[in-house]
Order: structure tokens, then C-alpha cells, then sequence
């Protein structure tokens, strides 16, 4: 089977976790459903290696621990958990490391289910959530406890895209025991390598990009082997894991993950260009553009961009006026979620505690698919037509 070494990210999304000589010779990891898992004899029985033996379906089947060990291969961690969902991959990860009377910090601008999350079930167990200014940077230092068992990243921010500054992050959360967790989501293990950055822990909703036919609910927790057995603990006592189907729906879309990232890019980035320039729009939320101020930190730790970003309108239009805008919409859908090949929009709301939110304008959430981006822009001028019809 392949390893690291020397060989390029392209070659380890086409050839990581395959393995044809156990398979027949069958290119593609087969689909294992499987529940019971049977030993011939009472001295096997005794002897199963849960860490790495296949012993039941809801520890992990062989399709499941293929697909680990090609992600954990293209973004440079030992080992990798795949669960039911991205959720899944940041609750199983977080519950990992606390117990009642523990503090986390958890940027302002993460996922709101993470959020969620920390406020409604990490604090019935006695555990805290101080959330922190995205942009803090080292300055972190300051709001560690000792009893700081967890630093939440999320780079970037996949409402409004600010870009943290992962190692001095994490060098502040080192430096007093913490353990670093990051959503790697936008970042994808091929454009982020988290482990070069001081990550201890990074998940993925890999129903996004890793999928990315918007077909199948699918996580990744990918860590070091520090780590990785007592986050697979945990993982066995919430039951989670990632069913067969979806994990080689997860290992189809792994395989042409990078040209489609790099059409998502292309797109995206030609999108946000012309939205630069349109009367209706005050900013466009992008760390690939030059002037974004994410944009140097974004070059320094990023190798590519994903399709998603934000936009901010001149003014905050009623809900008349933005009904008139995206129920038109040809190519643009409205819907959650992201990574597809298909384009996507829907207003936003960003919830904040630690930070404020006083943009001018809406705030507007894109995702670009694979669509010909003029046909895409087409699509958007027509709809901001349509918005100021109505708004006057």
C-alpha cells in the first residue's frame, strides 16, 4: 500500500487506502456491510485488537478503514476516525478531551452547530465554552485557564471567513496543555495541512468537499497516534461510525477531490472578481482575493481555495426584495450545506458573543459549483436585477 515519502498529494488521492491485491485485484475498495464479525476458533475470539483487528460493523468495516487511511495520508495526520457526520466528527472529538469542571475555547466564528453543541450539552456537563475573537492570534494566551482543556479553530470562519492564525494558536495552546482542535472543512485535508501548522486534531464534515456530490452524510476526525486511541474510545462509546455506503461514496469523491477543488477555485475566484464591481455589493468575503485582510495569512498557510465565501450587499434588504433575488435563481439553489458541484446561495445571520457583526449590509452566503462561471454570473446579475426592482 502507498505511503507518504515522496509522492505528491495527486498521486496519494488516486492510490491512498487501496490495496487490489487483497481485493482480487479490484481497483476500488469494495462496499462491506456488515454488522457481526465471527472468529473460527475461541483463542481468536480472545485475542481481537479493537485498535486495529475488524471485530464488529460499528467499530469500522474495511471500507471505512479505507478511506481513513487515504485522508489521513493527503492531509499528513498518523491516523483517521470516519463518523456519521461532520457534527458527529466535532462532538466525538471535543467530548474527547473534557469532563465536568473543564474550559474550552471556541472562536466566535464557527459552525453554529458547534456552538450548539457547547451550549446546550457540554455546559449540562458541567463543562464551559469561553468564546474568543477569531483574529486573536497568540494573544489566546490570555484567555487559557488551567483548567483549558480544548481550543476550537475553525479557518476559516464559513459564515464570514476570517482567517485564523493557526500556529501562533497553537503554540499559545501548547504551551499550557491544551489540545488544538480545527474544522478543516473549507480548508479540505489537500489545501490545509493541519499538521504542519500545529493542529492536534483537525475534522471534517466530509459530506462537503471530500464527498462532494452532495449525496452522503459523512465525517473525518484525523489526528496524531498521541491521540488517536483515546479519541477512538470515545468514538466507540457514542456509537458513531461511518456507514459503508457513504464511506466509499466518500472514497469515489476523494479520488477527483483535487481537479475539482481547483475548478472550484477558478470559479469562485471569477465570481468574487465580478461581484467586486457590482454597484449592489459593499464587500465580498474571500481570503483568496488580494486585498481581502485574510489574504496574507491565507497565502502563507494555504495551498489552494475552496468554492465558498461571503458576500456583504449595500444595504439590508427586506425579505421582499431578497425573495425577488433568489427565487428567480437558475443555477443558484438555495439550500444548507456546500461542497457539491452544484452552485449554491442562501442569506446569512452571523451568531456572535465574543465579536460583533455590523456589516452594512445582508450578508449573503455563496457557494460556487462547477457551472461555467459566466453562466454563473449571468445568473447573479439577473437576480440583482430583480433585487433592486423591488428594493427601488
Amino acid at each position: 500500500m502507498i505511503k507518504k515519502g515522496n509522492v505528491r498529494d495527486e498521486t496519494l488521492l488516486a492510490s491512498g487506502g487501496r490495496d487490489p491485491e487483497s481485493n482480487y485485484g479490484i481497483v476500488n475498495p469494495p462496499v462491506y456491510h456488515a454488522s457481526t464479525i465471527t472468529s473460527p476458533t475461541l483463542a481468536e475470539w480472545r485475542a481481537r485488537d479493537f485498535t486495529k483487528d475488524i471485530t464488529y460493523g460499528r467499530m469500522g468495516t474495511p471500507t471505512q478503514k479505507a478511506l481513513e487511511e487515504a485522508v489521513a495520508l493527503v492531509e499528513g495526520g498518523d491516523k483517521a476516525i470516519a463518523v456519521s457526520s461532520g457534527l458527529a466528527a466535532i462532538t466525538t472529538a471535543v467530548s474527547t478531551f473534557v469532563e465536568s469542571g473543564d474550559h474550552i475555547l471556541v472562536t466566535d466564528s464557527a459552525y453554529f452547530p458547534t456552538r450548539n453543541f457547547c451550549n446546550n450539552v457540554m455546559a449540562k456537563y458541567g463543562v464551559e465554552t469561553t468564546y474568543y475573537d477569531p483574529l486573536i492570534g497568540g494573544g489566546i494566551a490570555d484567555l487559557i485557564q488551567d483548567n483549558t482543556k480544548v481550543v476550537m479553530t475553525e479557518a476559516p470562519g464559513s459564515q464570514t471567513f476570517e482567517v485564523q492564525d493557526i500556529p501562533a494558536i497553537s503554540e499559545a495552546a501548547h504551551a499550557r496543555g491544551a489540545v488544538v482542535i480545527n474544522d478543516n472543512t473549507w480548508g479540505t485535508p489537500l489545501n490545509f495541512k493541519s499538521f504542519d501548522r500545529g493542529i492536534d486534531v483537525s475534522v471534517h464534515a466530509a459530506t462537503k468537499y471530500i464527498v462532494g456530490h452532495s449525496d452522503a452524510m459523512l465525517g473525518i476526525i484525523v489526528t496524531t497516534n498521541e491521540l488517536y486511541e483515546r479519541i477512538l474510545q470515545n468514538f466507540r462509546y457514542w456509537g458513531q461510525h461511518g456507514a459503508p455506503d457513504d464511506c466509499y461514496l466518500g472514497l469515489r469523491g476523494l479520488r477527483t477531490m483535487g481537479v475539482r477543488l481547483k475548478q472550484h477555485e477558478f470559479n469562485a475566484l471569477a465570481v468574487a472578481e465580478w461581484l467586486q464591481g457590482r454597484p449592489e455589493v459593499s464587500s465580498v468575503l474571500f481570503p483568496a482575493l488580494p486585498g481581502d485582510p485574510g489574504h496574507e495569512l491565507w497565502k502563507r498557510d494555504f495551498e489552494g481555495a475552496a468554492g465558498l465565501f461571503g458576500v456583504v450587499l449595500d444595504e439590508h434588504y427586506d425579505d421582499a426584495a431578497l425573495g425577488a433575488m433568489l427565487d428567480g435563481m437558475e443555477l443558484f439553489a438555495m439550500g444548507a450545506s456546500w461542497g457539491g458541484f452544484e452552485s449554491l446561495i442562501l442569506p446569512a445571520k452571523p451568531v456572535r458573543t465574543a465579536t460583533s457583526w455590523d456589516a452594512p449590509g445582508t450578508l449573503i452566503r455563496l457557494h460556487v459549483g462547477l457551472e461555467h462561471p459566466d453562466d454563473l454570473v449571468a445568473d447573479l446579475e439577473a437576480g440583482f436585477t430583480r433585487l433592486k426592482a423591488v428594493a427601488g
